[in-house]
């Protein structure tokens, strides 16, 4: 393949892409992997910069007439519009991917990601624009979920091709762990100014700062990404039909059972994930005395623990095999489910062994959940059903355990999220148990 090939569509960053990369005529999965992980940090970075914000701004900005849980509960509803708007988004950009081009595609969803989040710095308060001001959150954060569904580039599909067999685990791992260091940037950023700041300034303006960070860390990632999206060998693939973009309704036709059980897989994984990140963070911060910045610091050191755990669990899952370590992972959250509210409720010590072990079993299941029951999907569609898959893994998984948590601590005790994520774990059990049975019918 000529290293000149541009689309006619194709953007001049796009193109720049393209010169870069086109001396290359193999990418190693190294080189695909690093693109991968500063990706998917961008994306997590800009979710937890908003989710923060949910709670130590959003409340008393956006919903200052109504009491602190109840703004909270509020904010957390805006907050799931993302996650209702990520499979439009992946709709969207798929039909653009199939017209346009993946780096026309990349550099259209990135820039509305960092913009969406950078416009979210300008919010005004509801003292100022009343109602347009919780207007103006919805739209900014259901453009954050039409963007994040566009932001899906397939790289993960295509590490996943190209890492030694040997070491698929391995290599499916490093995806996740732009999770942690994107929560420990936006967790350090708010720190930062939480606890250099009067709570005055910091709601005047030191909680917006983060917001502009998050503009120029998706250009950094935009490029990094289509570097490797543009090289011959990622084209290459696309003529070979293995991560070309198929219409969502032929996909679903042909192997949707496989989209229906991998959104129930990882639910334990990504129940789990909300509930040791966004959910502790608003219990503290509203039934006790402990300052929001001692427990971001906490949060940064669970971020630590999770990184290690997310490695481990590549190690791990390449000895025992990936959806066996999902299964045996979805036993021990329900589990840690059984003791996490009294962990949570029994303050300083027991806070930080509740976000010791919940990280430390976040990383190990959410290290292999995206790709244990996507690597099903048949070459052709593995594309769109990757992408389809994630979105409607992180809705039912994710996008409503914060508000949903909070809404049944605060009525029925911490006891209640307990109960929460344990109906994670069972879900993930069935769906994994209905999916060997499939196996081996299949089989």
């Amino acid at each position: 393949m000529s290293g000149d090939f541009t689309l006619p569509s194709s953007s001049g960053l796009e193109r720049d892409a393209r010169r870069v990369s086109s001396h290359q005529d193999r990418v190693s999965p190294g080189e695909i992997a690093i693109g991968v992980v500063i990706g998917r940090m961008s994306e997590f970075f800009d979710f937890f910069v908003y989710a923060i914000a949910s709670v130590l701004v959003f409340p008393q900005l956006v919903f200052p007439s109504f009491d602190r849980l109840t703004g909270t509960l509020y904010s957390f509803a805006v907050f799931a519009l993302a996650f209702l708007a990520r499979p439009l988004g992946s709709v969207i950009f798929m039909a653009i991917d199939r017209r346009h081009g993946r780096g026309v595609k990349l550099t259209i969803a990135l820039f509305l990601l960092g913009g969406s989040t950078a416009a979210m710095a300008f919010l005004p308060g509801f003292s100022q624009l009343g109602w347009g001001s919780v207007a103006l959150l919805c739209f900014f954060r259901i453009c954050q979920g039409v963007a994040l569904g566009g932001a899906w580039d397939g790289l993960s599909s295509l590490l996943a091709l190209n890492a030694p067999p040997a070491r698929r685990g391995w290599y499916a791992m490093m995806p996740q762990l732009g999770a942690p260091l994107g929560l420990l940037l936006a967790s350090a950023l708010f720190a930062f100014f939480v606890i250099n700041l009067s709570s005055a300034d910091f709601l005047e303006w030191g909680w917006r700062y983060p917001f502009f960070v998050a503009f120029a860390v998706n250009v950094v990632a935009l490029f990094a990404r289509l570097r490797l999206v543009m090289t011959n060998e990622f084209a290459t693939l696309l003529e070979r039909r293995e991560l070309e973009p198929t219409r969502v309704r032929e996909m679903f036709r042909a192997e949707g059972r496989n989209v229906i059980i991998g959104a129930f897989a990882p639910l334990a994984s990504f129940a789990l994930f909300h509930m040791v990140t966004v959910f502790p963070l608003s219990w503290v911060y509203l039934f006790t005395k402990e300052g929001s910045g001692n427990f971001l610091i906490l949060e940064m050191a669970g971020c630590a623990v999770g990184i290690v755990a997310i490695a481990a669990s590549g190690l791990i899952a390449d000895k025992i095999g990936r959806k066996r370590l999902l299964a045996i992972c979805a036993g021990l959250i329900a589990v840690f489910s059984v003791f996490a509210p009294v962990l949570l409720g029994a303050g300083g010590v027991g806070e930080i062994v509740f976000m010791v072990l919940g990280f430390a079993l976040l990383g190990l299941s959410f290290g292999q959940a995206a790709g244990a029951v996507t690597s099903n999907f048949s070459s052709r569609y593995r594309y769109t059903g990757a992408a389809l898959t994630s979105d409607l893994s992180w809705l039912v998984g994710a996008g409503f355990a914060p508000l949903v948590a909070l809404a049944l601590s605060s009525h029925f005790g911490l006891i209640s999220s307990g109960a929460y994520l344990l109906s994670g774990a069972v879900c993930t059990v069935i769906a994994l148990t209905i999916n060997r049975k499939l196996e081996l019918q299949d089989g």
